[in-house]
């Protein structure tokens, strides 16, 4: 079962739109550290309220880029669907956002890290919890 799942992620119908999902998190979340960066260093904001409003906007990008392309299957089309959607991917990334805020901080504060190293590993960590729900509650 575990290995016929790991082959439909590599060459099934699942396959694309996993690819799609990561390369619009990885477009965002480049964002996402471009605007950490700017709330931090330029503009003066601790990191973890920096990394809470970068969060904020690239989850709004991220819907709209998902549900234009990632999951152009079930996209959500009318207007109350997209803005159902919307709300939906907020809740589901929404409670990502301590996830991401616990691991930032604890590599940060703990092991060290830069902020922005620890970011980019919170959001990669955050990612996978991100893509199931996502894919099962606000486009399936």
């Amino acid at each position: 079962m575990l290995r016929s799942f790991l082959r439909a992620l590599l060459s099934g119908p699942l396959a694309v739109q996993l690819r799609r999902f990561v390369a619009v998190g990885a477009f965002t979340a480049g964002i996402q550290m471009v605007l950490l960066w700017l709330f931090v260093d330029i503009g003066g904001l601790n990191y973890l309220l920096g990394a809470t409003i970068a969060i904020e906007i690239t989850i709004i990008l991220s819907y709209v880029l998902n549900n234009a392309w990632t999951f152009q299957a079930s996209q959500n089309t009318g207007r109350v669907e997209y803005l159902v959607g919307l709300l939906k991917t907020n809740v589901v990334r929404g409670t990502a956002i301590p996830l991401q805020l616990a691991i930032l901080y604890a590599l940060v504060e703990w092991a060290g890290l830069l902020y922005l190293v620890g970011n980019a590993v919170a959001i990669f960590i955050s990612g996978l919890y991100r893509y199931v729900f996502d894919a099962k509650w606000t486009w399936g």
